[in-house]
């Protein structure tokens, strides 16, 4: 008999749908599959290079330290001088095998049994599994924000006081992003409450028109504080299969998830550690590339989509590489389908277009479109999708 935490555990439906999608790929079947949060690009040239003159000069043959190669500890810091003008130690910066791991063990060390863990809907889709296996409990918050974001009325309304506050932005599903005053009202909001708070900023590079990104390494010292900053190379350097993220966070939690991670993983892929170091340190160039590109596939889409019938999108997103739109429960009625998850199946099925459902996310009612994909891909898509709900 398997363990119960085990049971109790959802398959990531993006992971499950981009699965099956390329399955179906495999088998000669024309999928469009906009299921994952993966650009399309190839991993920049220098960044390659410098992983093979690693693998060459026999600089991966050995464990390094379990929280990371120091040069790449290094280059974390020198990357948040550089863009938000804020000095780090290196031992405020914990390197991880992908930000998700990162995430994973912040859980183990934070979250007892029982604890309330809280975050906004929709959200990613791996939240409320990590705090299940920490025997924490979850809580996704339906703001009346109209961009979902989480709000100090949101906070204030709590009958429990949560142990940790997630916040993601960009948010992945939404494309939703915090403001500076937004992010001030919630660090406030945490540090008055002794509350700890997550913000995931893995996509914080990738914002569009004249949306600014604020992390919260610009409006807070994390000596002594509660705040954790989770970021990676993964989104913004199209380095999905290197799995090279971090945590940076005062010194008594960097020490703590090293010991968790100690008994994990021993040390995250060497190669990928100084690829890693490359793509920080070296030329930033191919990162405003890729940004107008999704810039401009977002401006396309976001306009063809609203053209479709029976779905409706509540704002154009800000950041991120998703597009979150809702289904007319009217259509749904009138299909019999009981739920977007019946309908993302038949969206794979009868339109060989893979897009994961609302439900993952924590917000039944919806699905979740990635345009980290070709323009050809995503022209197709909104064809099948206007053939769908027409």
């Amino acid at each position: 008999m398997l363990a119960k935490r085990v049971d109790s555990l959802e398959a990531s439906p993006t992971l499950a749908m981009g699965k099956k999608a390329k399955d179906m790929i495999a088998d000669g079947i024309d999928v469009v599959n906009l299921s994952q949060g993966e650009p399309d690009f190839n991993t920049p040239d220098n960044i390659g290079r410098a992983a093979r003159i690693a693998i060459k000069d026999h600089l991966t043959d050995s464990y390094t330290a379990t929280n990371g190669l120091v040069e790449l500890k290094n280059a974390v810091v020198a990357a948040a001088k550089r863009d938000y003008n804020v000095s780090l130690l290196t031992d405020q910066v914990v390197i991880t095998t992908g930000a998700k791991l990162a995430l994973y063990a912040l859980m183990q060390i934070l979250v007892d049994p029982g604890d309330l863990v809280i975050t906004s809907a929709p959200f990613w889709v791996s939240y409320s599994e990590q705090v299940k296996l920490a025997g924490g409990s979850f809580k996704a918050i339906v703001s009346s924000d109209p961009q979902f974001k989480l709000t100090i009325d949101d906070l204030s309304k709590l009958e429990e006081k949560p142990k940790v506050v997630i916040l993601n932005t960009p948010n992945n599903p939404s494309g939703a992003v915090y403001s500076k005053n937004e992010l001030e009202s919630i660090i406030s909001w945490t540090k008055t409450n002794d509350v700890y708070l997550i913000l995931d900023e893995i996509y914080g590079k990738l914002v569009y028109g004249d949306t600014v990104f604020h992390s919260g390494l610009s409006l807070e010292s994390l000596v002594n504080s509660k705040m954790i900053i989770i970021n990676g190379v993964s989104k913004a350097y199209a380095m999905t299969g290197w799995r090279i993220g971090w945590a940076i966070a005062d010194v008594s939690m960097t020490h703590a998830m090293t010991k968790i991670l100690g008994h994990l993983t021993s040390n995250p892929t060497v190669v990928a550690q100084y690829a890693a170091i490359e793509a920080l340190n070296g030329q930033q160039k191919s990162v405003e590339t890729m940004r107008k590109s999704f810039e401009s596939r977002l401006n396309f889409l976001y306009r063809d989509l609203s053209e479709i019938d029976n779905i409706s999108i509540p704002f154009k997103p800000s950041g991120s590489f998703y597009i979150f739109f809702k289904i007319d429960s009217k259509f749904m009625k009138k299909n019999n389908f009981k739920n977007t998850n019946e309908i993302s199946m038949a969206l794979l099925s009868e339109e060989k277009l893979a897009i994961p459902s609302g439900e993952g996310f924590g917000m039944p009612g919806y699905l979740r479109l990635s345009y980290a994909k070709s323009e050809a891909e995503l022209i197709e898509a909104v064809k099948r999708l206007k053939h769908f709900f027409s």
